[in-house]
């Protein structure tokens, strides 16, 4: 017999994010309808489950009265997965708290039965941090109105493309001397992913949930400290050189973070904040209503580590974010870059010789330029190449690319990268391709080894509008390196293409 509440859609808020886009198809899996709600669709067009029969998607920000009332109509539950640290900086505990209170509002109005939280732990009382005194408010705003809401709180989540996992390994593999703040003692109960979802999905078929709050974790209990080094242990490194000393603020730990791993400072700040405060369940309720086979913290890390080497994670927390519309080029100075080079391939290879810039392969030419501009964009408070890319050789819109995202996307004709590094003003990077005669029509020798191969023009444009004068003198000041690093990315991308290999079309 048919669950009841699978006779309506689950909505789904968060759904481009870190833990919403792994949940999604967990609760199709269980035979749920499932309604997401997107500020961006266009970020869930690659998502394997996004053209499922059960999945509907509804564009609007959660912020929007309107858009929430339409997502919610007909639903019997809904997931609140939502997080403004990304889109708001350091103003998201009020963001969080207002979206929070419209949601309550529009959940009453709309009839639904229940709505499921993903919170953090932390002991009860004064004390707390900053952002998990946030996160306390928005489980107290939700549970304003009169549909029962149903808290999980959790701690660190492992898992591959987690910015916890994601700082834990930076800091490993780079650091093998650390000089940490007290916190390092501090005792925390990590989850491993997989654990966490299965305890999300579960509660809509464990009705003893509705209304409670409940704290989920691992089976192990453990200093940071000890965490740091069984992630040493799981990457095949030697044991880790830790010094805890008392100077170490928040601020400076934040900072630090920034600069080692590939996470912001306005991120890092409220997680380095609140790693002084002692993360235990207080019970094993969740676990007795919901059991389940945990996860040690050896057994989510070595998990995660695999995970993130098989083709990329299934979800990364860069995923979520704001995605900024085109920006006005009219109107003011515009600088451009502008080259193009005819490439003896059909689109499809020289497309796919475009999506391979940045992470491990790099940028073709003139690496140690890339890296100090990296190094430089990470001083000066950016996210710098850290960051990557979630898969080798396969770009999807909304995707980071090292300092850049991924912010236009026609497969087979169009790349469209928007800076997100440290400028005095706005960068785009834009690769288009056209396709043309074959290589015997436009006079290629016959003799050639790829006489016949119809021939694709690239073309290579940066934009780049000033902010003022500090913007006119970067813009002039690197302009004479564009002459040598795009000319040579350009040539390196078509010879890329023209080499035939076994996967080419």
């Amino acid at each position: 017999m048919t669950h009841p509440t699978k006779q309506k859609p689950v909505l789904v808020t968060g759904v481009t994010g870190y833990i919403g886009g792994r949940l999604v198809p967990r609760l199709l899996e269980a035979g749920y309808r499932v309604r997401c709600l997107a500020r961006e669709p266009r970020k869930l067009a690659s998502r394997p489950w996004a053209s499922h029969p059960r999945v509907e998607i509804i564009p609007g920000d959660a912020g929007d009265a309107e858009a929430l009332a339409r997502a919610m109509t007909g639903c019997g539950a809904a997931y609140y997965l939502i997080h403004s640290m990304m889109a708001a900086g350091p103003a998201y505990r009020e963001r969080d708290l207002a979206i929070a209170r419209g949601f309550a509002r529009a959940a009453e109005a709309a009839g639904l039965e229940r709505i499921i939280y993903l919170g953090g732990l932390g002991e009860t009382g004064q004390g707390l941090s900053r952002h998990l005194s946030s996160r306390r408010e928005v489980e107290k705003a939700l549970s304003s109105g009169s549909v029962p809401v149903t808290t999980l709180r959790a701690a660190m989540i492992i898992g591959s493309g987690s910015a916890s996992f994601e700082i834990l390994r930076y800091l490993v593999e780079r650091l093998p001397f650390m000089v940490t703040p007290k916190w390092v003692t501090t005792e925390c109960q990590p989850i491993a992913v997989r654990n966490a979802l299965h305890y999300l999905a579960a509660c809509l078929e464990t009705p003893e949930t509705i209304g409670r709050t409940l704290d989920i974790g691992g089976p192990d209990v453990r200093p940071y400290r000890d965490v740091l080094q069984t992630m040493a242990k799981a990457l095949g490194l030697r044991r880790r050189v830790i010094v805890p000393v008392p100077v170490l603020t928040p601020r400076l730990s934040s900072l630090w973070i920034h600069l080692v791993t590939p996470v912001s400072r306005h991120i890092a700040r409220p997680l380095a904040d609140g790693l002084r405060n002692r993360v235990v369940c207080r019970n094993d309720d969740a676990a007795r209503l919901m059991p389940q086979t945990l996860l040690s913290i050896e057994e989510a890390i070595a998990a995660a580590i695999r995970a993130g080497g098989t083709g990329g994670a299934e979800t990364t927390w860069l995923d979520a974010g704001v995605i900024p519309g085109d920006p006005a080029w009219a109107g003011g100075a515009l600088y451009e870059d502008d080259r193009s080079v005819a490439v003896r391939a059909p689109s499809e290879a020289v497309f796919a010789a475009v999506c391979r810039v940045g992470g491990k392969q790099g940028w073709y030419s003139a690496s140690w330029l890339w890296k100090l501009r990296g190094a430089l964009d990470k001083l000066a408070g950016g996210p710098g190449l850290a960051r990557g890319r979630r898969h080798a050789d396969r770009i999807e819109f909304g995707d980071v690319v090292d300092f850049w995202r991924v912010t236009g996307l026609e497969p087979g004709r169009r790349l469209e990268l928007r800076a997100e590094m440290k400028l005095p003003g706005e960068a785009a990077l834009i690769f288009e391709l056209e396709p043309g005669a074959t290589s015997a029509d436009t006079g290629t020798s016959a003799k050639h080894p790829l006489g016949g191969m119809p021939t694709t023009r690239l073309r290579q444009l940066a934009r780049f509008r000033p902010r003022g004068l500090p913007g006119l003198l970067y813009w002039f000041s690197v302009k004479p390196l564009h002459g040598f690093v795009f000319s040579r990315m350009l040539r390196d991308i078509q010879r890329s293409a023209e080499t035939p290999t076994p996967e080419s079309p």
